[in-house]
């Protein structure tokens, strides 16, 4: 079965000089802003405009530490366990499905490249993107349909991985020669996934071949929802998934 894409596309030269001159600009405005800024004296900052941003809310007696964020409050909590738990599980009646390359539920670096179009050029785009380990599940239902899961951590320390991921994969799903060919539905929870249905491929002896793809990411976690079939997909059964899997995250 296809992977989960093809890679995101590289920036331009032109938008590296641009960001270049930008940056050249910033440090000559930072340099005067200090210059002028050493002649002056110096100016009480205001109180915060916006109360309740500390934590705790309140101040504790001395010597009394703060307890730390419970999971519902603190999704790291979660996601820095076994990624494999926060998967959806297997539906009952469901077979587990074969994933090439998968290892226990874990996908290397190496691994998930090698499902997408150029999978040299993804290895070193997610390894400078901070990937940290990816989490998979598959399962078969009925005769043909097929469902697999990738939920893919990168280093949350100073990369924006997870995102920069996701929004990669989202910028070609609306084309009809490597995406869906349409621009997909938003998913509920989530600020800017969405979840697509392909059209339909039909090639001269095989059977016809549908196909589902949900994109998200929530923290550090881009998720990754892949179906397949030999019969129509409802849009109701890639959108509940969805929703579902990233309740989870």
């Amino acid at each position: 079965m296809p992977g989960p894409g093809r890679p995101a596309r590289r920036r331009g030269r032109t938008t590296l000089l641009i960001a270049a001159a930008a940056v050249l600009g910033i440090v000559a405005g930072t340099a005067t802003g200090y210059a002028v800024q050493a002649d002056r004296a110096p100016t009480p900052l205001p109180a915060l405009a916006q109360p309740g941003l500390a934590y705790p809310a309140k101040s504790l007696p001395e010597g009394k530490e703060a307890e730390p964020l419970s999971a519902e409050e603190d999704s790291r909590v979660r996601t820095d366990g076994d990624l494999r738990k926060l998967l959806l599980p297997r539906p009952s009646g469901a077979r587990e499905g074969v994933l090439a390359w998968a290892s226990d539920g874990w996908f290397s670096l190496d691994a998930y490249a090698r499902d997408f179009d150029e999978p040299d050029y993804m290895f070193e785009d997610l390894a400078g993107k901070a990937f940290r380990r990816a989490a998979c599940a598959s399962w078969e239902q009925g005769e043909y349909r097929e469902t697999n899961i990738f939920l893919v951590q990168f280093r949350a320390d100073w990369s924006l991985g997870a995102p920069e991921h996701a929004e990669g994969q989202l910028a070609y799903m609306p084309e009809k020669e490597d995406g869906a060919g349409n621009p997909g539905d938003p998913i509920k929870g989530s600020s800017n996934g969405r979840y697509y249905l392909y059209k339909v491929k039909r090639e001269a002896g095989y059977l016809p071949q549908y196909r589902a793809r949900a994109i998200a990411h929530r923290g550090d976690v881009m998720l990754d929802i892949n179906m397949f079939d030999t019969e129509p997909i409802s849009k109701k059964d890639i959108r509940t998934l969805a929703e579902r899997q990233l309740e989870r995250l």
